[in-house]
């Protein structure tokens, strides 16, 4: 099993992560709980030790969902969860204000049903508490044994001059990252390289376009966010070009005798030396699919052809 130290501490964790946004059971379309549980005691039989999760995914059910599945193996598990989102009264905001991290923690421990969490990622910045603030609640909780390290999600070189201070202090950054969306690739190395932080990367497989299991003609049940055209990986030209990417990964797939979403997995893994894949799971069967990312390397004439397939989608974004 591939493994990588968060940034300069002492956790261990797999290169691929069990992304438990799915586990929330909500705008994934129909999922089955026991698919989960199965595929989490699987994992662990495998050797995955990586487990990201958050309080706000299905409000709280895939926390209470991962839980339940670890069980007595918790101690074979590195958990990672979140904070920063509300849901109150009908609305959703930000809240990374010392009162809430506390509240969440403890909310989150019940649901998890372990004494503490592996890695505590802020979700989203609320734009008001400072990071020191953040930073000195988050230290009192590793302190009190509560957590034992902590980490960011969906911050930027924009973040920089805030994150200067006390970027140290973290041990990795979570941010969106996949050949179906390379936006972020300069601020991932730059942030990486600047504080030292483990890029774990999530819409890793595209949010499923890059699995190679969908085509123009399929169409998502109402209850499926994919729908939406929000969802840009599943509609119009942005979904056109991801399928030209998935051509050069069937062609790959076939010549290293591989699933189609393990090279694009092994692609990240190779792009960003020293990361973590985190991929959406609900099988068994896609576990299996994604645990073929690890143990062995793409080419450099595999790496290039899927870097220039996909660098279409940079100048796209970024114009």
């Amino acid at each position: 099993m591939e493994t990588v130290f968060l940034g300069d501490s002492d956790l261990c964790v797999s290169r691929l992560a069990f992304g438990g946004c799915p586990m929330g059971r909500h705008g994934w379309g129909d999922v089955s709980k026991q698919g989960f549980l199965d595929a989490i005691n699987v994992a662990l039989d495998s050797g995955l030790t990586f487990f990201d999760t958050a309080d706000t995914y299905g409000l709280g059910e895939g926390e209470r969902t991962l839980g339940e599945a670890l069980g007595r193996r918790r101690g074979n598990a590195v958990i990672a969860t979140k904070f920063g989102v509300r849901v109150e009264g009908g609305r959703t905001f930000y809240d990374n204000s010392p009162q809430w991290i506390n509240a969440a923690l403890r909310a989150s421990l019940q649901r998890l049903n372990t004494d503490h969490v592996d890695l505590f990622q802020i979700h989203y910045r609320d734009g008001v508490t400072p990071l020191d603030d953040v930073v000195a609640t988050l230290s009192d909780l590793r302190d009190q044994g509560l957590i034992r390290h902590f980490g960011l999600s969906n911050v930027g070189l924009g973040d920089a001059a805030e994150l200067t201070p006390v970027g140290h202090r973290f041990v990795s950054f979570q941010d969106e990252f996949s050949l179906a969306n390379r936006t972020h690739e300069s601020d991932i190395n730059a942030l990486s390289q600047s504080f030292g932080l483990t890029p774990l990367t999530w819409g890793s497989l595209g949010q499923g376009i890059l699995t190679g299991k969908y085509d123009s003609a399929t169409r998502f049940d109402p209850n499926d966010r994919r729908s939406r055209p929000v969802y840009v990986n599943f509609h119009g030209a942005k979904l056109e070009h991801n399928l030209r990417i998935v051509d050069v990964l069937r062609e790959i797939a076939e010549e290293v005798r591989k699933p189609v979403p393990s090279v694009a997995i092994r692609w990240i893994l190779d792009r960003l030396p020293g990361s973590v894949a985190i991929a959406g799971i609900k099988t068994t069967e896609q576990l299996t699919s994604n645990l073929a990312a690890l143990d062995w390397q793409l080419t450099p004439a595999q790496l290039d052809a899927l870097t220039t397939v996909s660098e279409d989608e940079v100048a796209d974004e970024q114009h």
